[in-house]
């Protein structure tokens, strides 16, 4: 019982091995997994619906084995066991470095069919039996392409009886021991998408199926023999034409070359793509998006009466999608496509909602501990093939504690902790030695507050926000999830943890925070980071809250964020009672901001906020994934506060529902699948607010209203109603005479006329809570402008009008 592999070099070997059957048996079952990527068959049919299977682990300590019931296909006499093995990630290039052959020299297959007759059983495996050939599979490289030629597939070759010249295959040196039964999600065919939109160009069809996604296409081509159909894939257009800049060095590029006599169907099976359009060069009939991505099951759902907001929140679920593709990575379509801590680390209370991620999360958590022992640290990228060790760094390898922590408060399962449990408490221990005598991490390499849209596009790391601030701050937050999952799980360094939390937390405060509640530079994101890890007294807190909001709203309501403010910049602001504030940032829609992709037709997240400039150009950076799920974290709020849904014991079984509304919103519906059954949150607006529950058997929660009521319930379906604060008529009309305090007061209006200064002197800050501003009006200030245009008063009065 062996891996083989062929003889000769080639991207996607074929292997065959025939065996006779004595008669029908009771049961048989076939164990398949290979090094690359397996397609399995038993007398020429395709066994399991499973692709790109086994998926990606660490393959050097976790190989998944695929197992199938096969009794039905198994023949009297002879039979024939077959698989076509392309490089996948075993053998193929991986990572932005350009390597490949990380774990193996060639594609590799094992297999085990074991039959079984009465008490009798007969064992057929992968061993020297076997023979290897080539076939139609010319390339198969996950991030060029895959290249077939119909012509040289060899007839019957997973039949019995064919008499194909192949040779005899070569056994490779494997470990069986890393053997494991697939845990993780399998990967399929999950969706079908037809084209929204074909434009002929240059001879050549643009396809615009109207979603950016991971997977394929399936072709249907009629022609002669030898023709080929070249598929070309993108995430963007310019000027009609695909833009692949941000494709890197993956050329993304399928060949398919015509057998002829008839229509072909065709598609890819040992690769995948990220895109929404496609370049057809060639004969075609019909054409197909196929969505490929791990088969989770989904439990989270969000709609509004906002259809930008709804898009967002779309965005979010199509980027999960197509970068949960067996392992979750940064993005599903450059030379990239790796499973980066950081990125799954902000995403996972997201990702935890929308999908049952259970298996997927639990096999990847399996392999970031293995590396882990093995190496000694935490990757940065799981399963690692970098080629330089990970330094320990917040928000990336700190995901060790923070995701199961994530998972066990969504499923309520322990089993989750104590399996993780070594692999936390070593992260936290490693750091512990790297404190300096203040108790800080204040030393060593971290990406800080990574993607801040202020860093220069050189440097992503390079924001505003102090990043051994940002590091102080995620280690309190990581040392007090140790502590609780030490204590709920009763082991002996409880107390140490839990002193180790509180030493890091004073660490904090003592170094970035005033008596009074500031946070050393001022920045958005250290606001949010002190108040929503609970490193503010309620005195601090409240006034940590107070400059946050004026930050956000200096800034005009746009994203200062990156990937470690983002996820908390909303309920920092809600917590502290900034609900407005947190409002207005959501729904701003000039750049950058939440909804500023939206606007330019976005269907998934991207990885910078202005990935696509508003001139419609591509950012030029070379970091410019349109599918990068991270900032998407922002939905957590959605579903949070604008849904109102939070349990208050891991998994659900006491929830709260406190949906806040705002915004000018005026329903939503929120529907989760607990592991107790689903509940159901929607509210809506009229003259009073009216808000619908149900909550499994059971369960019970507890209910907030917005007039500040609150009420306990149980399994079932309830109504409540109530008046909306603040709800106390017309909004003040103002006018060009009103002064700039009044104005400043109403946040809605003063955004308008922040954007209307911002067009017409950019750069130039406009601060009316100023005492030398304050009681200036418009109308003044417009006359104190040199040469002011009737454009101006014009915007001026718009937005007033506007606002009202």
């Amino acid at each position: 019982m062996s891996f083989v592999t062929a003889p000769f070099p080639a991207e996607a070997p074929y292997f065959r091995r025939e065996f006779t059957s004595g008669g029908p048996p009771d049961h048989a079952r076939l164990q398949v997994t290979a090094l690359g990527i397996v397609e399995p068959y038993l007398n020429g049919t395709r066994v399991g619906d499973e692709v790109l299977a086994p998926g990606w682990t660490s393959y050097r300590h976790r190989l998944q084995v695929s197992t199938y019931d096969v009794t039905s296909l198994i023949r009297s006499g002879a039979n024939a066991l077959g698989a076509i093995v392309g490089e996948g990630w075993a053998a193929g290039r991986l990572g932005y470095e350009g390597k490949s052959r990380h774990y193996t020299q060639r594609p590799a297959l094992y297999m085990r069919l074991e039959l079984t007759y009465g008490d009798q059983t007969v064992i057929v495996t992968t061993d020297g039996q076997w023979t290897a050939g080539t076939g139609a599979v010319l390339a198969a490289s996950l991030y060029d392409g895959e290249d077939y030629d119909a012509r040289r597939e060899p007839d019957g070759w997973n039949l019995p009886g064919f008499t194909g010249a192949w040779s005899p295959v070569e056994l490779l040196d494997w470990d069986l021991g890393t053997l494991v039964p697939t845990v993780a999600t399998p990967i399929r065919r999950v969706e079908e998408l037809p084209p929204v939109e074909t434009v002929i160009r240059d001879g050549k069809t643009i396809v615009d199926f109207g979603q950016n996604i991971s997977g394929w296409v399936r072709l249907a081509s009629t022609g002669e023999a030898g023709q080929s159909v070249t598929i070309r894939h993108a995430e963007i257009l310019r000027d009609g034409a695909l833009d692949t800049d941000n494709l890197r060095t993956a050329r993304s590029t399928d060949r398919y070359t015509l057998r002829g006599g008839g229509q072909e169907v065709w598609e890819p099976r040992f690769t995948f793509h990220g895109f929404r359009y496609v370049e057809i060069d060639g004969p075609f009939d019909d054409v197909k998006a196929v969505v490929v991505h791990s088969d989770m099951r989904r439990t989270g759902w969000f709609d509004t009466s906002h259809d930008l907001l709804n898009r967002l929140h779309a965005n979010a679920v199509w980027s999960m999608r197509g970068n949960f593709v067996g392992v979750p990575t940064d993005c599903p379509q450059r030379d990239e496509r790796l499973g980066w801590t950081g990125d799954l680390n902000a995403f996972a209370p997201t990702a935890a909602f929308l999908y049952d991620v259970r298996d997927v999360l639990g096999s990847w958590l399996d392999d970031l501990a293995a590396e882990q022992r093995e190496k000694g640290y935490v990757p940065w990228v799981v399963p690692d093939v970098l080629s330089t060790p990970s330094s320990p760094t917040a928000l990336w390898s700190d995901v060790a504690v923070s995701l199961p922590w994530v998972l066990y408060q969504e499923y309520g399962d322990e089993e989750i902790l104590r399996r993780c449990y070594d692999s936390m408490a070593a992260f936290i221990r490693d750091v512990e030695t790297r404190l300096d005598d203040k108790g800080l991490w204040s030393s060593g390499f971290q990406f800080g507050d990574w993607l801040d849209p202020d860093a220069p596009p050189e440097n992503a790391g390079g924001g505003k926000t102090d990043r051994h601030l940002v590091a102080a701050a995620y280690l309190a937050r990581t040392t007090r999830e140790m502590a609780d999952t030490a204590r709920i799980l009763g082991t002996a360094d409880a107390a140490h943890f839990a002193s180790l939390a509180e030493r890091t937390r004073e660490a904090f405060r003592a170094e970035y925070v005033t008596r009074n509640g500031r946070v050393a530079g001022e920045t958005a994101t250290a606001y949010a980071l002190a108040i929503c890890f609970d490193l503010l007294d309620p005195a601090q807190e409240a006034h940590a809250g107070t400059h946050l909001a004026h930050l956000v709203a200096r800034a005009g309501f746009k994203i200062s964020t990156g990937f470690a403010g983002t996820p908390l910049i909303l309920p920092a602001l809600s917590r502290t009672g900034h609900l407005e504030q947190a409002y207005l940032m959501l729904l701003e829609t000039g750049c950058p901001s939440f909804l500023y992709p939206v606007t330019m037709g976005a269907t998934t997240i991207w990885e910078r906020w202005d990935a696509v400039r508003p001139d419609g150009s591509l950012n030029s950076t070379g970091m410019t994934s349109l599918n990068h799920y991270a900032l998407g974290a922002v939905c957590d709020w959605l579903h949070k506060t604008v849904g109102g849904l939070t349990p208050l014991e891991p998994g659900y079984r006491r929830m709260r529902i406190a949906p806040q509304p705002g915004g000018g919103l005026t329903h939503t519906a929120l529907t989760h699948s607990t592991l107790h059954g689903e509940v159901r949150i929607s509210w809506h607006v009229t003259d009073r607010f009216t808000l619908d529950v149900t909550v499994p058997d059971g369960t019970d929660a507890q209910v907030e209203l917005p007039d500040g009521r609150t009420a306990e319930i149980t399994g079932g379906s309830h109504s409540f109603s109530c008046e909306l604060p603040g709800e106390d008529g017309r909004r003040e009309l103002y006018t060009m005479d009103t002064p700039l305090q009044a104005l400043a007061g109403d946040l809605t209006v003063w955004r308008a006329l922040t954007e209307v200064f911002a067009k017409h002197f950019p750069g130039i800050p406009l601060d009316g809570t100023s005492p030398e501003a304050a009681e200036y009006s418009l109308n003044q200030i417009v006359d104190f402008v040199p040469g002011a245009s009737e454009e101006l008063k014009n915007d001026l009065e718009s937005a007033l009008e506007g606002s009202r």
